[in-house]
C-alpha cells in the first residue's frame, strides 16, 4: 500500500499525524508546501492526501485542483481552522474527500483517514475491473445464456432477432454479434425503422436514384449499399409498414433490391439482424406483420431479459454508468453507497439499462457530493421499490407464445386504473367485442365501465353500413391519439414516461404524436 501523505506548514500538526498513524501501522510522508508535493507526484502518489488549505507558496485549494487533474480518483482531506470553513465547503464541492476542522481530535481524525484509506483502495479494484469491463455487463444467468448464445453464433452469419423491452440493450448485442462475427472487419449500419417517417423509409433503406422524387437532387446510397459485406441492423422492426415488409423480404430472400426510381437491380451482401420489443407473433395473426417476413427474420431468436430480472446486475452497472458519464462529461466520477445500490435494486427500471444510464448521468450532475447516498437518489426512486407508476397490480393478461415471456410490447398491463388487459388498438373491432367484453376482467365486478366498447361498437358499425372509406384507419388513428393524448396529459407532457407507460417505445410515440398531428 502506498503511503499517505500530511501537507502542513505547522511542524505539530505533521507531528501529530505523524505519530498516530505510526501507531496503525500505516507509512507517512510529510510535505511543509505544495511546491515540494507536485514535484512528487511526478514519480509517484499517495494512497490519501491530506492537506492543510492555508500555506506560504501555496493553498490547500490550489493543490487540490492540481491533484485531482492528475489523479482524480486520489482521496483528498482539507484541513482548515473554523474560520476558513466557507473555503471548505468550497473545496468539498470541488472534489476534496472531507474536510478535517482545527482544532481535532486525533482519534477521529485518524478514523477519516482510514475511510478514505478505504475508500481508495475499493476504487482502485474498481478502477482495475473497469480497466478489463467488456463492452456487455451481466452475471445474471439469464444475461449468461445471451452471451453463450453470441459465442455460439461467432462463427455464423445467420439472420437473428433479438426481442426485449425498450432500453434493454437490444442494439448492444447486436454490435456484440458483428464484432464477433467472420463479418467484423465489414460495416455495421443501424436504422430505427419507426424513427423514420415512412415516405423516407424505403429511400433510407434501399437509396434513390436522382430525380426520383421532389427533392431528391443527387443519387443517394441506401443503408443495404452501406452495409455491405457487413452488418445491417433493423432496429424496432415490427414497426415498419407492411408494404415495406414485402420489399425486404424480396432482399433478404436474394439479395437483390431496386433504388427508389431505379430501373437496375443492385444486390448487397448483407447479414441482417433485427430487434423489437414487440410480439411478432401476435402481430402476424392482427395482419400487421407479414408471416414469411417473421419466418425469414426468425432464424435465431436471442431474448434480452428486462433490468427487474436481472437485479443482481444494477451494482456493476450503476458504477460503469457512473464512470462513463464523468468521463462524458470531464469530470471526477461519482461513488456511490452500498445503502445507494440496495435502493437502486429494489427499483424496478420500466425503462430498463437505458433508464439506469439516465439516472447515473443525473447523479453524475446532480448530486450534490462525490458519494452518493440514498437521499441523493432521483425523486422517483424515493419510494422505495419503485415510484407509483411503477407499482401496478397484476392483471390478466393474454397468453404469451412460448418463447417470448417478459416481451411486453402487446402485452403489458395497463394498471390499476384500468385492470383489463391490454389489447392492440386493431384487435378492439366489431368481430372481437364480445370476446374482449366477456373477459374476466371486464366482468361485472370491475370497476371499469364498458360503455366505451359500446360506443365503439355503434361508430364502427354505422360507419361500416354507409360504406365509408377507411374505417381501420380513422378508428384506429381516433384510437391511438386518445391514448397519446391521455398518457401524455397524466405524464404532464414528458413523452418518454408516456411510452412507457403505454408500453411502447420512446421513438415510436415521437413517430405516433408527428404521424397523429399532436405536436401541439
Amino acid at each position: 500500500m502506498k503511503p499517505i501523505w500530511i501537507v502542513d506548514d505547522d511542524q505539530s500538526i505533521r507531528f501529530v499525524l505523524e505519530k498516530a498513524l505510526a501507531r496503525e501501522e500505516l507509512a507517512v510522508r510529510s510535505f511543509t508546501n505544495t511546491r515540494d508535493v507536485l514535484l512528487a507526484l511526478e514519480d509517484e502518489a499517495p494512497q490519501v492526501l491530506v492537506s492543510d488549505i492555508r500555506m506560504p507558496g501555496g493553498s490547500g485549494i490550489e493543490l487540490l485542483t492540481k491533484v485531482k487533474e492528475r489523479h482524480p480518483g486520489l482521496p483528498v482531506i482539507i484541513m482548515t481552522a473554523y474560520s476558513d470553513l466557507d473555503s471548505a465547503v468550497s473545496a468539498f464541492q470541488g472534489g476534496a474527500f472531507e474536510y478535517l476542522p482545527k482544532p481535532f481530535d486525533v482519534p477521529k481524525a485518524v478514523e477519516l483517514i482510514r475511510r478514505a484509506l478505504d475508500e481508495s483502495v475499493r476504487e482502485e479494484v474498481r478502477d482495475e475491473r473497469m480497466a478489463q469491463m467488456p463492452e456487455m455487463l451481466g452475471q445474471a444467468p439469464a444475461m449468461q445464456d445471451v452471451f453463450r448464445a453470441i459465442g455460439r453464433l461467432s462463427q455464423s452469419i445467420v439472420t437473428v432477432l433479438i426481442t426485449g423491452e425498450s432500453g434493454s440493450g437490444k442494439e448492444l448485442v447486436a454490435h456484440a454479434l458483428h464484432k464477433h462475427s467472420p463479418r467484423a472487419a465489414g460495416p455495421f449500419v443501424a436504422i430505427n425503422t419507426a424513427a423514420i417517417p415512412k415516405d423516407l423509409l424505403e429511400s433510407e433503406l434501399f437509396g434513390h436514384e436522382r430525380g426520383a422524387f421532389t427533392g431528391a437532387q443527387t443519387t443517394r446510397r441506401g443503408r443495404f449499399e452501406q452495409a455491405d459485406g457487413g452488418t445491417l441492423f433493423l432496429d424496432e422492426i415490427g414497426d415498419m409498414p407492411f408494404d415495406l415488409q414485402t420489399r425486404l423480404l424480396r432482399v433478404l430472400s436474394d439479395g437483390q433490391f431496386y433504388r427508389v426510381g431505379g430501373h437496375n437491380p443492385l444486390r448487397s451482401n448483407v447479414r441482417v439482424i433485427a430487434a423489437t420489443h414487440q410480439n411478432l407473433e401476435e402481430r402476424v395473426k392482427l395482419g400487421a406483420f407479414r408471416e414469411d417476413l417473421f419466418h425469414r427474420l426468425n432464424v435465431i431468436r436471442l431474448r434480452l431479459p428486462a433490468l427487474r430480472e436481472r437485479r443482481e446486475d444494477v451494482p456493476a452497472l450503476t458504477r460503469f454508468f457512473l464512470q462513463k458519464s464523468a468521463k462524458e462529461l470531464g469530470v471526477e466520477a461519482k461513488r456511490i453507497t452500498d445503502s445507494a445500490l440496495s435502493r437502486l435494486m429494489q427499483f424496478d427500471f420500466p425503462g430498463n439499462v437505458r433508464q439506469l444510464e439516465n439516472i447515473c448521468h443525473w447523479l453524475t450532475v446532480m448530486a450534490p457530493a462525490q458519494v452518493v447516498e440514498p437521499k441523493d437518489l432521483p425523486p422517483e426512486l424515493m419510494g422505495g421499490e419503485g415510484s407509483p407508476e411503477s407499482r401496478h397490480v397484476p392483471v390478466p393478461a393474454a397468453p404469451v407464445p412460448p418463447g417470448l415471456e417478459g416481451v411486453h410490447g402487446d402485452h403489458a398491463g395497463l394498471g390499476p386504473a384500468a385492470p383489463a388487459p391490454w389489447v392492440p388498438p386493431a384487435v378492439v373491432y366489431p368481430s372481437n367485442i364480445d370476446a374482449v367484453s366477456a373477459s374476466p376482467a371486464m366482468s361485472a365486478g370491475s370497476s371499469v365501465p364498458t360503455h366505451w366498447l359500446a360506443d365503439l361498437e355503434r361508430e364502427s358499425r354505422t360507419m361500416l353500413q354507409a360504406g365509408m372509406p377507411e374505417v381501420w384507419d380513422t378508428l384506429t388513428r381516433k384510437f391511438e391519439a386518445q391514448l397519446i393524448h391521455t398518457a401524455l396529459e397524466i405524464t404532464r407532457g414528458r413523452r418518454i414516461e408516456a411510452a412507457q407507460k403505454l408500453g411502447i417505445g420512446r421513438n415510436t410515440i415521437t413517430r405516433k404524436i408527428q404521424e397523429l398531428g399532436l405536436e401541439d
